[in-house]
């Protein structure tokens, strides 16, 4: 294996500030209390008396009402409703409620209860329904129900059904509209949808729209005879699409065969042939490069950019790679991964002058590849920590923010979804200097990925300067069993320290799609294995809730990675995609340089896995 970057081969600083947070004073007693009350009115039980006007009176009300939300009087509803207007508790209780009016068909009380800004499709249709029989289904409700008919090509909730068929008798749903549906479906691979919406057009359509969605179900010779019309073409190129997603080779004799005798444009065509180049390089199947250089450039978006320039650097076609990322468009190009190896194969061409300058412009960005580019220069990595002094009494003041203590009073409790919803609320009335003392009061109270989710991109808004608030983007937990596992199996502290952060941002409650968990996400199989291994206590998968517990876990088992692949970069891999496809990658690339090596895995998380890893390293 060749010499490594200082990055790929050991961490860039050692982690000599970690430090464990103060966490807030929250009053004990008060905390027992208000689990206490919850837990109780979750159960039906009636709560201990709280204090008047207690943070948590409208969420233990809540709990409260829940349970039995769908014979709560209207009258009930309605009023906690305005009780606790404006606050978060009301907003997560109002879609339940207005479920439950829905089902009981009490429409004048969910017209009551209804707020414009429900987005949620199902509850709209419900909103149409009460309108509708309360006699006020005017123009403007025709404009509402049409507007969720076109608003996509998916299957509508079946509280829809109602209004959709008053719509359709109503003469609302014409031609023109079924057929914007049946295309939307199309694309969106529904033929169910498709055959729903041809309901109500005219036979010899209806028959047409049938054998449209028959196509994309299943594509069959029929359409050779089908109409050349720009509707044909475009639901030919959407079947044969979803054909070549399940069978790419399908494309050699179906697509020549239907775009001859449809007349399929360049773009209908490259939409089975985008799929078809898809779907066979993300195995880097031995068809991928003819499959990629079959695909129309106007076809091309961004990833298959990127996986033709991957495909050529699995076969270290070094030329084709570079010729792959001078096609990308500029703002693509310009990224520092891509910056980062067009300027490597420059370099391995002899061009160095011109990488040069390539690694300098990509190493001033403090992300994995820039620091990648600088060690090639031999530059500092662009580390600019952003440290503004905290006023404290700025920081007091939104501490005592009601929605604040809530939500970090609910976090503390193990609700962590109803803290979010206190959380979002606090943070529309937030500056962005009052944001970020808010993240810090949640960091003091062990909530450290807030500042993953209310810093850089808020809103909608874009703050950069934000990326150098490496404090607060990295906060640092559990420090002494950090060290002293980390110790333990020779590994630098800042790895285990990073994969904490990669997996879990520090929040000790995290259970993944996959079933792995805690801080640093150790899936119970693989827990079990190790503790009985170490001689560690083993309570069953909720052990690995237990932080300490997971960290000596976590760490033995990097160690095992790292003695069983010999580099991290691989060790890191198989962490997260598991040993299968880390053996697999090796064996199809055994030799490759660690920065290809990795830029060829196949899987996206486990790319960007790696590169989050070793980039927190460092920071």
């Amino acid at each position: 294996m060749p010499k490594l970057p200082r990055l790929l081969a050991a961490p860039a600083i050692l982690l000599c500030q970690l430090s464990l947070p103060v966490h807030a004073q929250t009053d004990i007693a008060n905390l027992f209390t208000a689990r206490d009350a919850l837990e109780a009115a979750e159960k039906g039980l009636t709560p201990p008396p709280l204090p008047t006007g207690h943070l948590l009176s409208g969420w233990i009300e809540y709990a409260g009402l829940r349970r039995n939300i769908d014979t709560l009087p209207a009258a009930e509803g309605r009023a906690f409703l305005e009780r606790y207007r404006g606050q978060a508790v009301a907003e997560a209780f109002r879609p339940e409620w207005l479920a439950a009016l829905a089902r009981r068909e009490d429409w004048p009380a969910l017209r009551a209860s209804w707020t414009t800004d429900i987005r949620d499709t199902a509850l709209r249709c419900a909103e149409l329904n009460a309108r509708q029989a309360l006699g006020a289904a005017d123009a403007l409700w025709t404009r509402d129900a049409q507007a969720l008919w076109r608003s996509s090509g998916k299957s509508l909730p079946k509280d829809c059904d109602a209004p959709m068929s008053i719509l359709a008798a109503r003469g609302g749903l014409t031609p023109e509209l079924r057929w914007e549906r049946i295309e939307k479906a199309a694309a969106e691979w529904q033929p169910g949808v498709m055959r729903a919406a041809a309901r109500g057009l005219p036979a010899e359509d209806f028959a047409l729209a049938n054998d449209y969605a028959a196509f994309v179900e299943a594509v069959h010779e029929r359409a050779l005879g089908w109409p050349k019309t720009p509707r044909s073409r475009l639901i030919a190129s959407h079947g044969l699409a979803r054909l070549a997603k399940s069978l790419p080779a399908s494309v050699d004799s179906a697509l020549p065969k239907f775009a001859n005798a449809l007349g399929l444009s360049e773009a209908e065509r490259g939409r089975a042939l985008y799929q078809a180049a898809l779907w066979t390089v993300a195995s880097y199947e031995p068809e991928s490069a003819r499959r990629l250089n079959a695909v129309p450039e106007s076809a091309y978006d961004e990833k298959l950019h990127e996986w033709r320039v991957r495909e050529a650097l699995s076969r270290s076609d070094w030329k084709s790679a570079l010729a792959a990322i001078r096609k990308m468009g500029e703002k693509q190009r310009r990224d520092s991964r891509w910056r980062y190896f067009e300027a490597r194969l420059l370099e391995i061409g002899g061009d160095k002058d011109t990488a040069e300058i390539l690694y300098r412009d990509a190493a001033n960005k403090p992300e994995f590849h820039g620091f990648l580019a600088a060690d090639r220069i031999g530059a500092p990595y662009a580390l600019c920590p952003l440290t503004p002094k905290t006023d404290a009494a700025a920081k007091a003041m939104i501490a005592r923010d009601p929605a604040i203590m809530r939500a970090m009073l609910l976090y503390r409790l193990d609700r962590s979804g109803w803290a979010q919803r206190e959380w979002d609320d606090a943070l529309t009335r937030l500056d962005p200097t009052q944001r970020r003392l808010a993240v810090e009061v949640a960091q003091d109270n062990g909530w450290f990925d807030r500042a993953v989710f209310a810093l850089v991109n808020v809103g909608g808004k874009h703050y950069p300067d934000e990326l150098r608030l490496y404090h607060l983007r990295f906060p640092l937990d559990h420090d002494s069993v950090i060290r002293r596992e980390a110790a333990k199996h020779g590994i630098d502290p800042s790895w285990v320290a990073a994969e904490i952060r990669a997996e879990s941002v520090f929040n000790p409650n995290v259970r993944s799609h996959a079933d792995a968990r805690g801080l640093m996400q150790v899936v119970p199989g693989t827990g079990a294995g190790l503790a009985k291994r170490l001689g560690l206590p083993w309570r069953g998968g909720a052990s690995l809730y237990e932080p300490e517990l997971n960290i000596m876990l976590g760490t033995a088992y990097l160690r095992e990675l790292e003695d069983k692949y010999g580099q991290t970069y691989i060790a890191i891999a198989a962490y997260n995609a598991g040993p299968g496809p880390a053996a697999r990658w090796l064996s199809q690339r055994p030799n490759m340089d660690a920065d290809f090596w990795i830029e060829t895995v196949s899987y996206k998380e486990t790319r960007d896995y790696i590169a989050r890893f070793l980039a927190f390293s460092a920071l």
